[in-house]
């Protein structure tokens, strides 16, 4: 499929004259809806602007490329728009965009419309396309250039070269549509210029595409891989890795290629090394990392199971019980399938995918098997975070210990020696030596935590708002939404309360503050405060992030302070919530008073907002921004 047959004379316009981001995709979207490409116009506004939320579509030289897959879209198109004066897109470079291209893909876009994407992208890549879309005065003339250098690169690429070194790559973003391919595509363009070979493989919302096979791998000088989430590492084990942000590729593939060449980058050694990591990749590996794979897979259990719960209490706090006067099988049906299965489920899936996370597959049985035990024997939620790390490391040493053995055997180890030693060794283990000692200690938690007195439970609230507005999103704040929801297990929903209450306030503490005190903050900074309230109401504390990159030392202690209000007033005011989830989606689901839920998150916000103003400095006015 051409670009061309997606971007036609109906989806052109010469004149945005909005001056914002906002105004500039509305207008887009407008147009595209005139052209019969969408089924709600306001739905996909809505969904470009959520990806604008993870990360600025301009991506330099006067370029952007808002988009988005959604429903909303009846047909895949481009829709393209010019402004003179220039758009305030937060762009990579800092600078105002002047040629906005919008993609449209339905949820089932095919790979037809991702390759057309792919070469739109590498077209704009190319200085001469630019200059012509900028000098384009009508929309017969974009279409020309577009369609004029849409045809010189379907003429064909050279045959890689054999005496040219040679690299490959992957690409990868959030959504797979655009970043995706223009970071390939850079790369591609770079290279070429740069008389280097390299093939990239796209990892995008119609899958890997263009594969790196194993014998591309060996004979590459050095890998790159430009991704924001996660990419198959352990075919590049004994290779040099460059590893960055996808954003990185669009702007700096000349950079990364010249680093792949010179092998400036360490030797990959698969997830267990440690000595050559910086220190952000040390953070997403070890511990932490198979921690985190058993939590994110545990949560849709209980976010499922305790939403289902609270529906049911709200025919009454004993209406499962068939014996009480208020029983109402509806209830009773809820609190079944949220309690007795979805719940039940939350701690062997917990200990399951930590123990797959160190040992592969064949680490997911011992830890399940560990995890049902924990449940059983009353060691809660602790007992199944030691099964998963029990029945992971167990099975990686049956691995390493059976590694002698003939080839022949491999599907022996795997079927029976994996599954049989792995669960005797971690249920052995769990039944003698951990449930008792770690279910005593569970009781003795929940007693404690049960029993709290108003002062105390001020104070974990303060210590848990501390904690979730510190980092925002990184291991701290991570620490205490496993703690929160650790608890929910044992019966104990209000930590759960303060840590959802204090986990929004950064962001809109911080939207709060670009109203109030608008002399404090660039026009840049005011148009993320308004992403900021959406982010916030729905509990996204990373919101935070780009402003506390800015000014750490003025903001990270005004977010900390109105995070440790929220959590103290939370906690203070006996609110519980059974859902590990935040936002204004689940505050009908608190149990306790929902108004002063709200005040306290209100409270913390203002608490922030205050500090802002009085502690971070005037900017320039308005008028010379």
């Amino acid at each position: 499929m051409k670009i061309t047959e997606l971007l036609t004379e109906a989806t052109v316009t010469m004149t945005v004259s909005g001056s914002g981001k906002t105004e500039a995709i509305g207008e887009l979207a407008k147009l595209l809806d005139g052209a019969g490409k969408l089924a709600d116009v306001q739905r996909f506004m809505e969904a470009v602007l959520r990806r604008e939320d993870q990360g600025t579509t301009g991506i330099g030289d006067g370029i952007a490329i808002p988009h988005a897959k959604s429903s909303a879209v009846k047909e895949a198109a481009i829709a393209f728009g010019k402004s003179e004066k220039g758009v305030d897109f937060a762009s990579l470079d800092g600078k105002p965009v002047h040629l906005i291209f919008m993609i449209a893909a339905p949820e089932g876009a095919d790979n037809q419309h991702l390759e057309a994407l792919s070469r739109l992208s590498e077209l704009l890549m190319k200085k001469e396309v630019r200059e012509g879309l900028m000098k384009a005065s009508s929309p017969d003339e974009v279409l020309e250039v577009i369609g004029r250098y849409e045809e010189e690169r379907n003429e064909g690429k050279k045959d890689p070269g054999k005496n040219r070194e040679f690299i490959v790559a992957v690409t990868a973003c959030p959504t797979g549509i655009a970043h995706t391919y223009m970071a390939a595509d850079a790369l591609k363009t770079k290279a070429e210029e740069m008389g280097v070979d390299i093939k990239v493989e796209t990892n995008g919302s119609a899958g890997a595409q263009n594969v790196l096979t194993r014998e591309e791998i060996e004979r590459a000088k050095a890998v790159i891989v430009a991704a924001d989430t996660m990419v198959d590492m352990e075919r590049f084990k004994g290779k040099h890795v460059i590893r960055t942000a996808v954003a990185e590729g669009i702007r700096r593939p000349e950079e990364l290629i010249r680093r792949a060449l010179l092998q400036d980058a360490p030797v990959y050694e698969g997830e267990k090394r440690k000595a050559d990591e910086t220190g952000a990749e040390q953070g997403k590996t070890g511990v932490y990392k198979h921690l985190m794979n058993g939590v994110s897979n545990m949560l849709p259990f209980v976010v499922g199971g305790g939403i289902l719960i609270a529906i049911s209490f709200l025919f009454g706090y004993k209406a499962a019980d068939p014996n009480d006067p208020s029983y109402h099988p509806l209830a009773e049906a809820l609190m079944t399938i949220g309690g007795g299965n979805a719940f039940g489920l939350m701690v062997p899936v917990l200990a399951g995918f930590i123990a797959m996370s160190i040992a592969d597959r064949p680490g997911f049985a011992p830890g399940m098997v560990g995890g049902m035990m924990a449940t059983s024997g009353g060691a809660g939620f602790l007992g199944g975070i030691i099964a998963g790390f029990l029945g992971g490391y167990i099975t990686a040493g049956l691995k390493k210990g059976l590694a002698g053995m003939p080839k022949s055997l491999d599907g022996i180890k795997t079927i029976l020696l994996y599954p049989l030693l792995g669960i005797a060794a971690t249920g052995f283990l769990m039944l003698y030596v951990i449930n008792k000692p770690v279910g005593a200690l569970n009781s003795a938690i929940t007693d404690w935590l049960s029993g709290l007195g108003t002062g105390n439970a001020v104070l974990l609230g303060i210590v848990l708002g501390l904690m979730m507005a510190f980092d925002m999103g990184g291991p701290v704040n991570k620490a205490a939404y496993v703690f929160g929801t650790g608890l929910i297990a044992n019966g104990v929903y209000e930590p759960m309360a303060a840590v959802m209450a204090a986990g929004m306030v950064p962001p809109l503490g911080i939207a709060l503050a670009t109203y109030l005190f608008k002399n404090k903050f660039t026009k840049a900074e005011r148009d993320a405060g308004n992403a900021n309230i959406i982010m916030g109401l729905s509990f996204i504390t990373e919101g935070a992030i780009p402003f506390a990159a800015a000014d750490p030392l003025r903001v990270i202690p005004s977010i900390m302070a109105g995070s440790a209000v929220a959590g103290a007033l939370s906690m203070l005011f006996h609110i519980g919530l059974r859902a590990p989830h935040g936002g204004v989606f689940v505050v009908w689901l608190v149990e306790g008073s929902k108004i002063l839920y709200l005040a306290a998150i209100l409270a913390g916000s203002i608490v922030t907002a205050l500090l802002l103003g009085l502690l971070k400095k005037p900017v320039e006015p308005a008028g010379k921004q």
